[in-house]
């Protein structure tokens, strides 16, 4: 399985988020700091403040914050609303399979039960096990010093 890039975008932008959750973020900050394209954010922060997981605030005193607390977002609902209902392979995917073994085929539910077993190991993360006791973490998720002239 190959998670796509808006989904990678999503967690770290929820991570960000998390880990600023005292202040409002700007995408300009979390473009800068988590190493993202301004263009992909926009997409991902617009797709994750329609389903809950953001509030977006605009002017020039607005910004970006968790939904929800931390704690309440499941990593695995995260990847399941970006990624939606991708087929991992044809069969698993619409009505248009010509695959003779379909009805009997043993990879297919054994794909399934893997597939079941991946989300089910990222429900049990958290967002805020993400981003708790990591010093390290904190340092790149910190907000950029002010240089000054």
């Amino acid at each position: 399985m190959r998670i796509t890039k808006r989904t990678n975008i999503a967690v770290r932008l929820l991570m960000y988020c998390a880990a600023n959750d005292d202040r409002l973020v700007t995408k300009a900050e979390i473009a800068e700091r988590c190493n993202i394209s301004e263009n992909h954010l926009a997409q991902v922060i617009n797709q994750l403040s329609q389903r809950g997981f953001l509030n977006t605030h605009r002017g020039r005193r607005g910004g970006i914050a968790l939904a929800r607390k931390a704690a309440d977002i499941r990593v695995g609902d995260v990847f399941r609303q970006v990624e939606g209902a991708v087929p991992i392979v044809e069969c698993f995917g619409d009505d248009q399979d010509t695959c003779p073994q379909l009805k009997i085929c043993r990879l297919r539910t054994a794909l399934s039960d893997a597939t079941q077993a991946f989300f089910q190991a990222l429900d049990e993360v958290t967002l805020d096990a993400l981003v708790s006791d990591g010093n390290e973490l904190m340092d790149i998720m910190s907000p950029a010093p002010c240089v000054r002239a």
